[in-house]
This record gives C-alpha cells, structure tokens and sequence, in this order.
C-alpha cells in the first residue's frame, strides 16, 4: 500500500544503499549535496547518483531537496539567472525520470531544534525544540537586535531566566546545534568552517530586514509563475515543504504554516505540478492544523509524504515521538492517506501511491554506536517504517 522511501545523504551517509534496502524501503529520497546552491544540476552529475541507487536494487523516487537560493527567497538583482538555473535543473531531471521534486521557502534557517540528544524513560533519544530556550539563543545569545520584540513578553522572561543559567560553553554549543549542527548536512547556508558563524547568522538575517510575510509571498508567486510552467511540460511535481516549526523564529517571516497558506500556494500558480510535501511533523505543532482534514483537502496536491509524531506543549515547545506514540494520531492520518491512495488508484492514476518516509526517527539500539545525521538513526527510522508500513496495511485491507 505505501510506497516506502528512505532518506539517503550520499556518499558521506553512514546509512549505505545495501542496508536501506535490507529494511524494506524501495525508493530512495536524495539530492545532489555537492552541488552549491543556485548551480545547475547536470545530466551527467544526476545519471551518476541514479545509476548508483539503481545497482544497489532501488529506485530514485524524490529529490530532497532542490535548493532555493537565498537570492530568490530576496528577489535580489541575480533572481532571473538563479531561477533559470533552476528550471535547467527540473529539465535535466526530467531527462533522467525523477519526477518528484522538494523545496522549501523558509528564510534562512531551514528547521530548528534546541537539544538533539533528548532522553525519554525508556533510555532512547529524540530532537527537541523548546522555544523559550530558542528565545534564549535568538536574544541573548546571538543578541539580534530588539529580538525581544518578535515573542510573547512571558517567553522572553522565560528565556532571560534560561539564558543566565547557562555557562558560556552551553551557550556556544546551542548556538552551533542551531546554526550548523541542523543545518550543514543539508545545504546549510553556513557550515563548520565558516569564521564566527554567530555574525554570519546575523548578517544573513538582516537582509530579510525590509521582507516581510506579503513581500515573501510575492517573492514566492514570482518563482511559482517562472518554474511550474516548465515543471508542467517536462511533467515535473513540485512539492512544497512546510516551515519547521510552522511558526516566526528571528524575526523572518514564514508563510508556509497552515491550510490557509497552502491554500493560496495551489491557487496562485494553478497546476497538477503545483503540490505539497505534507509533513506531520512540521505542521503538527500547530493545534490549528488538523491534519487528517488537510490531507482530505489537499489529498489531490500531495506528492510526498513526511510520517513524524510529536509530543508538544502550549507554548509552542514538542519533542519528536515514536512514529505511533505522540499526540498526533497517526491511525486518523493513515485512514486519510489510503483513503486518497485507493481514490486515485479507483481513477486509474499511475501515481495513487504517494511516495512515504519515516521522517526522522529514534536514537535506539545500535544507533548510539553509529555518526548519523541529527534525526537520521538506522534502527529508530527503521522501526518506524515497519510501524507505518503495518498500521497502513491494516487500515486498506478494513477499507477494501
């Protein structure tokens, strides 16, 4: 029932082709991470990572992510020529039949977490995201001016009290979970080699200074208007990734948050290449987003499929869940899944099954003898796919 992929780093991946096809995955979820953002994507580059999926019995199923240059996120003078680029990219892809295709439009700072080693009673580890401790960061940390006035006044004194309890030491190794831990493995826009990192953030930062949510959107309309026509040609799917977390962190706007901004994403550039990443674990923090409506809502536009679960609190904080063992409720989420997939595949669409990964996982078993990427454990993501593969099986053999 599900189309099971796995998220696979490249060469420096310490999770090998020949162990993700041995826990049951078909597809594989990758990009070309040594190409800088804003380059071209060359046919020979590309056929070089498809061939290598293709030999270890697998195939290139998605592209996370074709990065989005920060010059198109700002509309600055060089937009036009990173946007063309971009297009060649869709186009070379195209020619090597990988369809599906990821992107993101958060300023900046792709996805936050504030511990990445956060024990639960039964001794494994998760990522964590609390926001007053990220408050401590953003204020008083890395001192961005009038941060303060970007968060509830209760939070800020929270994180004054966090922010004076905290050696010199943790905070330098908050700072460098937030900027480069989370981010250099995935196009980061600043990596373990940059010199004082804290004012490289800063001054990245300061370029949104004039960019609020409605010019960010244009900026957004702009690149639609330009890509998904050639998308539609070469019969591309784009598919948008929520922000992580779906809400304002220093003081950059994000508009990918809820079912009112997606909504406006697959109305101003009409078009089946148009579409969503929908990942629960991005959107989940929010008590807004109601996440089986949105998938019934949207079912038709979602191309990918992140399955993450949750524990969160009012103030906006959450620690990531066993793939069942959060507060959201997964059964309800896979109802609404196979619920679409058998939709489409009672129309006849050669696409009814929606490319699926266990989006992030535990730290168990052998993991904590293993370096792999923040959220990306062999064992933890394994258990989770057997776990969404199970309740989905479960779920279609009731419905049919």
């Amino acid at each position: 029932m599900l189309l099971k992929t796995w998220r696979w780093f490249g060469a420096k991946d310490t999770v090998t082709l020949k162990e993700i096809r041995q826990v049951g995955a078909t597809g594989i979820v990758t990009a070309l991470h040594h190409i800088p953002n804003g380059e071209v994507w060359d046919i020979s580059e590309i056929q070089k990572v498809k061939t290598e999926i293709e030999t270890n019995g697998l195939t290139w199923e998605v592209v996370e992510s074709l990065p989005v240059s920060e010059g198109i996120k700002q509309a600055t003078s060089d937009r036009d020529r990173l946007i063309a680029n971009y297009c060649t990219s869709l186009q070379n892809l195209a020619a090597c039949n990988v369809k599906t295709v990821v992107y993101n439009f958060m300023p900046v700072l792709d996805w936050a977490r504030t511990d990445l080693k956060y024990q639960l009673p039964d001794g494994s580890e998760t990522m964590y995201f609390d926001f007053p401790t990220f408050i401590a960061f953003d204020v008083y940390i890395l001192k961005r001016p009038d941060g303060e006035k970007d968060y509830p006044a209760h939070l800020v004194e929270l994180a004054k009290v966090i922010a004076s309890k905290m050696s010199a030491e943790e905070g330098e190794k908050l700072a460098y979970n937030i900027i480069i831990k989370t981010q250099g493995f995935i196009d980061g826009t600043i990596d373990g080699n940059t010199i004082n990192p804290k004012q490289a953030f800063l001054s990245l930062i300061a370029k949104y200074k004039d960019i609020n949510e409605t010019q960010l959107r244009e900026n957004l309309r702009y690149f639609l208007a330009k890509i998904i026509p050639v998308a539609e040609e070469c019969g591309v799917k784009m598919c948008i990734h929520p922000d992580d977390p779906p809400f304002q962190l220093l003081g950059l706007p994000r508009i990918v948050k809820t079912a009112a901004d997606l909504r406006w994403i697959l109305d101003v550039v009409p078009s089946p290449s148009n579409g969503i990443t929908f990942c629960t674990g991005s959107l989940g923090p929010r008590t807004d987003n109601l996440l089986p409506e949105m998938i019934r809502e949207f079912g038709n536009h979602i191309h990918f499929l992140h399955l993450r679960n949750l524990n969160k609190s009012a103030n906006g904080s959450f620690y990531e869940a066993g793939h069942l063992d959060g507060e959201l409720n997964m059964t309800e989420i896979m109802k609404a899944v196979v619920s679409e997939q058998l939709r489409r595949r009672k129309e006849g669409r050669s696409d009814w099954q929606i490319p699926v990964r266990p989006d992030h996982g535990l730290k168990i078993l052998s993991d904590f003898d293993r370096k792999d990427n923040p959220g990306y454990p062999l064992s933890g993501r394994m258990k989770g796919l057997a776990q969404l593969e199970g309740l989905a099986k479960g779920i279609a053999a009731m419905m049919e």
